[in-house]
């Protein structure tokens, strides 16, 4: 029988809507606030956003719990200068008796054509495929979802990136042999692929959910979640065909999603949760190198809370744009003038909100 998404709504009072974290008083921090109030379903996770020519959009997947079979990707607008009500975008119905989970949706607006909106099916990490849809008006409607080629799952949590030749690289990895983290060309923008081997063997480090930032003459550099405590790191030296070894960084990481956008002047923005354990608090770092970090704003810090999955984007007037789990329970949006961040340097790798 198929599971219905929910049809009861699921509300936060106004005062929790509007109430914001210390963050609020921190230079840089124009505006904090919950995608949504209420929703049809009671948990959400995995949030992406993009900036299309209607504006900015953001989606997450949501149901009664992650890997539940009613997990759908939901999708909402920002209009006006606010977020429009969420609505489901796709799902994981196969059949009229059979249904999987969705996950970890990635909106991608490549310069000329439709919204791309790729995200996961199946009854779990090591055995989900890759999903593939368009929208032409700017998420209102969709077209029927396709199933990416065998492996290749597409963008598995980060935005793709388009290279000097127009070549769309999506950062990706599996976890069905270990963790291992690879990268997908397209030249058509998402309907055929290339894919690399494997940069890691997924023991020494294990490693998945990169993104990439963009360095001089073609360079780019790849960072993510591990289990090893750290966030890794690994090198391109030819616009991502080919890559070098990965080493861990010292950045701390608690095996929780991170993502990082390099803006227009070249500084490298990166947010993420910087313990070794727990998934709070979360954290906006800035670099000039990629190598060498700092403190820039801190978004969330309650001890014993999730704070998670983040995204970020910086759009054309210059701003950032970030998303990000609040407790599973809401997705959060926060804008950033990157122009006003005051950082602080770490001292012997102690990040210290």
């Amino acid at each position: 029988m198929t599971l219905p998404c929910f049809p009861a709504l699921f509300a936060i009072s106004a005062a929790t809507v509007f109430s914001l974290p210390a963050a609020e008083l921190q230079p840089g921090l124009i505006k904090s606030e919950f995608i949504y109030t209420s929703a049809p379903f009671p948990a959400c996770h995995a949030s992406t956003i993009v900036e299309t020519s209607h504006g900015l959009a953001a989606a997450w997947f949501g149901g009664t719990r992650e890997k539940h079979p009613d997990v759908c990707i939901y999708f909402s607008r920002y209009e006006g200068g606010a977020w429009s009500p969420p609505v489901e975008a796709a799902n994981g119905v196969e059949s009229p008796a059979k249904r999987y989970p969705t996950w970890n949706p990635v909106l991608f607006q490549p310069k000329t054509g439709p919204l791309l909106l790729f995200f996961k099916v199946g009854p779990d990490p090591q055995k989900w495929w890759g999903m593939r849809t368009g929208s032409s008006d700017g998420g209102k409607t969709w077209t029927a979802p396709q199933r990416l080629p065998d492996g290749t799952p597409g963008p598995i949590k980060n935005k793709p990136v388009i290279l000097s030749n127009g070549d769309l690289l999506s950062p990706s990895s599996t976890e069905d042999q270990g963790w291992r983290v690879h990268f997908e060309r397209s030249t058509d923008l998402g309907l055929t692929w290339t894919s690399t081997a494997p940069v890691n063997d997924g023991v020494k480090i294990s490693a998945i959910q990169p993104s990439i930032l963009f360095h001089p003459g073609g360079k780019l550099q790849a960072i993510g979640r591990t289990r090893q405590g750290k966030l890794f790191q690994v090198w391109s030296e030819d616009e991502g065909r080919t890559w070098g070894a990965m080493t861990l960084t010292d950045l701390p990481n608690p095996s929780s999603g991170t993502d990082a956008v390099t803006l227009k002047n070249g500084t490298h923005l990166l947010i993420f949760n910087p313990v070794a354990k727990g998934r709070s608090p979360l954290t906006l770092a800035a670099s000039p190198d990629g190598k060498i970090w700092s403190e820039a704003l801190v978004l969330e810090n309650e001890p014993g809370s999730e704070f998670s999955y983040p995204a970020i984007i910086q759009t054309a007037d210059g701003l950032v744009h970030l998303t990000y789990t609040w407790k599973r329970q809401r997705i959060k949006h926060a804008i950033i003038d990157p122009a006003k961040l005051k950082l602080r340097p770490i001292v012997d790798g102690k990040w210290t909100p």
